[in-house]
């Protein structure tokens, strides 16, 4: 079976921000690899703001689904009730949660901590952008230096990371994660 991922606005946003969106690409190779259209919104409204987003609309190994079934928009209203406050925030996170429970198989990939409660409390499988890169590495498809490098220019376009500029590798060893 082939696993879908389905990507939320933040970990496209800042891989291509840092100019590492073929890394993502070559994670998910020989995937299907999705955003919601509430996704492909987020980032068209947001291009002018932030030029370097025109390569997330620009990359055709991401195909955008339109959430319109039944299912698909009842999780979608369950995941806005629950994740989406005043500010009108995580819509994103809502719709990539409510199209990976309708996709047997899917990997939601969101980085957002209470977005990712959020989809297990359901089910769904979900993985954070550096899980998906530590995946790459078991499978040969990337190595530790070029993932160190990758956390380390993530780390200097003010990503969140578990360690600092230079530590991935050691994290890594202290999580088992190689």
């Amino acid at each position: 079976m082939t696993v879908t991922y389905v990507f939320d606005t933040g970990p496209l946003s800042v891989f291509a921000r840092s100019q590492w969106l073929g890394v993502l690409k070559a994670v998910v190779q020989g995937s299907r690899a999705v955003i919601p259209d509430l996704v492909a919104a987020e980032v068209a409204g947001a291009t002018v703001e932030h030029p370097h987003l025109h390569a997330v609309q620009e990359a055709d190994w991401l195909e955008v689904i339109t959430i319109d079934t039944t299912d698909q928009l009842a999780a979608l209203v369950h995941y806005e009730h629950r994740l989406v406050g005043p500010s009108g925030r995580n819509l994103g996170e809502c719709g990539v949660l409510a199209l990976a429970e309708s996709i047997t198989g899917a990997v939601a990939v969101v980085d957002d901590r209470v977005a990712r409660r959020a989809g297990l409390e359901r089910n769904v499988e979900v993985r954070g952008s550096l899980g998906l890169i530590c995946e790459a590495i078991h499978k040969g498809l990337l190595t530790v230096p070029l993932v160190s490098a990758v956390a380390d220019d993530l780390l200097e376009h003010e990503y969140r990371l578990p360690f600092g500029p230079g530590g991935f590798a050691a994290w890594a060893e202290r999580e088992a994660l190689f």
